[in-house]
């Protein structure tokens, strides 16, 4: 309690600037009277200071309002796989993680309010993010080198939760209270959420609740993959042949989960301090990983997790002649999960404490100058309990300072930004395992510098170059033991050295007569990029070894978003937009990089009238036939989606009722990115009702 209790009074961590690249149709401005919604999904908070996102020189996407709501899902993986540039883990229903530009795991730093989840979900693809999605009022995505602000194990992107746990202005009413309540037909899920905030004085109490459940996710046709089923079917074991008629529904995929918070928040003037204090419980099943050979194990596994998570939020407008506020971030938990076995024995169990800070002082703007200054630290423990051990007891310590700086020239805008940390990862000695203690330093240098100018009014061109450095994480330096989760045995290397990346992004946006258009290029050049391989060596314990390496590679791909006002038909205006992204990933001397998305492309048509709006859109995806040697090939698909919201008091209200029904046609589809792409498919024909209620 001591340490926890220092390492809040010294830690911080401000909101930071949000960006919005050309919106796509679904989200709304802010409301009159909504005291908790920021901004409009043109501004990014996920930085030091508000910025513009005709401003950014990456990728960024904002996901606020009605595209939130339509887009919620029980993961924050699935919430945001239609989002540009983004795909998902995809480990059943119920374990799905955000991958960017092809990067996950490790590259990329899941946040809520802008400090780490606390969890192990970089450890293992069947591990939760412990951030539930249902609480979010507001998502924003950085892709490229903005994210570098936030560690350097971000060097692929952030994803920054938003919530209003920690209240940062005073409500309009007496009592300010918001429910969202779904029902969706693939998982026969129910969930609803509510919140609460209450006005005492200066004071501001906040209390919420959530409640998931799910059952096994329905499908669109058969659980294996075409090549599986072919290889079952010509098995002579009779239980391995009738693995090749599984279908319509995912074998063990369930879910529950409840959250509980309470915080309150003292607010004067643009100045606000609080506290939240929040309790996790999910129990969820992973899909069945089927062996195709006689007498193979193929476990029914479930996993418990739980979390009790305190968080600290402060920012002070000082008024100062140097900074004009200060913005604190802080907060600790203690996670732990256990791996039970289909006769609801426990496995493995994780067990994980986690604490984080960040401070930024906010320069006050002298001409056209601004910027910020900060510090950053993060601390964890991790052990794991059990035969399935795949690392011995480690412990990680982060320490870093960074800066971002800007100026305005009028038609020419110049930004910089550095990040200097160090780290310290160590793990005991563990005679299981076969391992003695070791410790490891590193210092990580990052930096990026960028200019955009304005080609004309309401376009502007730019681009950025970055030098990036990431320390190896404890995972691929100390493994070394079977691991349920990928099901393989993981060796690390305690030897390796830093991972070094050249980065190089062009990105032009733009809004003239009703069109916007944004469009991200980018470059990375790797020396020493840690990747994981599967060679010729004999299994261990049954299973195939992956041993974690390091090689040059090369990453390079695209982004684009556009949407345009058709015109207006009565008082029905039409509103059409398109989403594209492609990354390719080379290992140098190996081939292609594994677990990579294929070209992607989504395209919608939008009718919106005074409080109804009605939206149809497609999304196909390429097949993914550039594969790692470890790799199947993934078939391509078409999804076909539908929804209609409604606003039976207006949009002012808040009040929203809204219907979807995704994959019409109930495709067979699956996603490269995912482990398990050949066991378990995404949701078959899936309507959704939400209703949100706000007042």
């Amino acid at each position: 309690m001591l340490r926890f209790a220092l390492l809040a009074l010294l830690s911080t961590s401000p909101l930071a600037a949000q960006t919005a690249a050309p919106a796509r149709s679904g989200g709304t401005a802010p409301t009159a009277g909504d005291h908790h919604e920021e901004a409009d999904a043109s501004i990014v908070v996920t930085a030091p200071f508000e910025r513009e996102q005709e401003d950014l020189l990456s990728g960024v996407s904002v996901v606020t309002g009605e595209e939130l709501v339509r887009e919620l899902r029980p993961t924050i993986g699935e919430t945001l796989a239609r989002q540009p540039g983004v795909s998902a883990t995809s480990f059943g229903p119920n374990a799905s993680r955000p991958v960017l530009r092809g990067f996950q795991g490790e590259r990329i730093r899941v946040l809520t309010d802008g400090i780490g989840s606390f969890d192990v979900s970089n450890t293992s693809v069947d591990h939760p993010v412990a951030i539930n999605p249902l609480t979010a009022e507001r998502i924003e995505v950085l892709r490229g080198p903005s994210a570098l602000l936030f560690g350097s194990s971000a060097i692929g992107g952030v994803v920054n939760v938003l919530d209003a746990r920690i209240p940062r202005r005073l409500p309009n009413e007496p009592i300010h209270v918001e429910a969202l309540g779904t029902l969706g037909s693939a998982a026969r899920e129910r969930s609803a959420s509510g919140k609460v905030d209450l006005p005492v004085g200066r004071l501001v109490l906040h209390a919420d609740g959530t409640y998931l459940n799910t059952n096994d996710l329905r499908i669109a046709g058969f659980v294996l993959s075409p090549e599986l089923r072919a290889q079952a079917a010509a098995r002579d074991d009779a239980g391995v042949r009738s693995l090749a008629t599984l279908r319509d529904r995912l074998p063990n995929s369930g879910n529950r989960l409840w959250e509980v918070a309470g915080g309150a928040s003292a607010v004067v003037g643009d100045s606000h301090v609080g506290f939240s204090v929040n309790r996790l419980d999910n129990l969820f099943a992973i899909p069945v990983r089927y062996s195709l050979e006689p007498g193979g194990e193929a476990e029914a596994v479930r996993i418990d997790a739980k979390q009790t998570r305190v968080d600290l939020r402060g920012e002070i407008a000082t008024g100062g002649s140097l900074f004009d506020r200060v913005r604190l971030r802080a907060g600790a938990a203690d996670y732990q999960h256990a791996e039970l076995e289909e006769t609801g024995e426990v496995g493995t169990r994780f067990f994980s404490s986690g604490y984080e800070g960040r401070a930024e002082f906010v320069q006050r703007e002298r001409g056209n100058w601004r910027g910020a200054i900060g510090g950053q630290f993060f601390l964890r423990d991790l052990n794991i309990v059990g035969e399935e051990k795949f690392l011995p007891t480690n412990e990680t310590q982060q320490y870093g300072i960074f800066t971002l700086q800007e100026v305005d020239l009028g038609a020419l805008r110049v930004e910089g930004g550095a990040r200097l940390e160090r780290a310290y990862l160590s793990a005991q000695a563990d005679e299981a395992l076969g391992t003695d203690a070791a410790r490891r330093t590193f210092t990580a240098l990052s930096g990026s510098l960028g200019a955009s100018v304005g080609l004309a009014e309401g376009v502007r061109l730019g681009v950025i170059g970055s030098r990036s450095e990431r320390a190896p994480s404890a995972e691929e330096l100390f493994a070394n033991g079977p691991h349920a989760g990928t099901q393989t045995f993981e060796i690390g290397d305690p030897g390796f050295v830093k991972e070094k990346s050249w980065g190089l992004e062009a990105s032009l946006r733009g809004e003239r007569s009703g069109i916007a258009l944004a469009l991200n290029a980018y470059l990375n050049d790797f020396h020493d990029f840690i990747y994981e391989s599967f060679g010729d060596e004999e299994p261990i314990d049954g299973l195939p070894v992956l041993r974690y390496a390091q090689a040059d590679a090369r990453y390079y791909g695209f982004e684009a978003e556009a949407s345009a006002r058709l015109g207006r038909f009565g008082g029905v205006a039409i509103v059409a937009d398109a989403v594209a992204d492609y990354t390719r990933a080379t290992i140098k001397g190996q081939g292609p990089a594994p677990r990579i998305p294929p070209l992607r492309v989504l395209g919608g048509v939008e009718a919106q009238a005074d409080g109804v709006a009605a939206r149809l859109e497609a999304e196909h995806v390429a097949r993914q036939d550039r594969n790692a040697a470890s790799e199947t090939e993934t078939r391509g698909f078409t999804l076909v989606n539908a929804s209609l919201s409604f606003a039976p008091f207006g949009r002012e209200n808040g009040t929203t009722l809204l219907l979807s029904a995704n994959n019409i046609f109930d495709v067979d589809a699956r996603r490269h990115a995912s482990l398990l792409k050949d066991l378990a498919p995404l949701a078959g024909r899936d309507v959704r009702v939400s209703a949100r209620v706000r007042f």
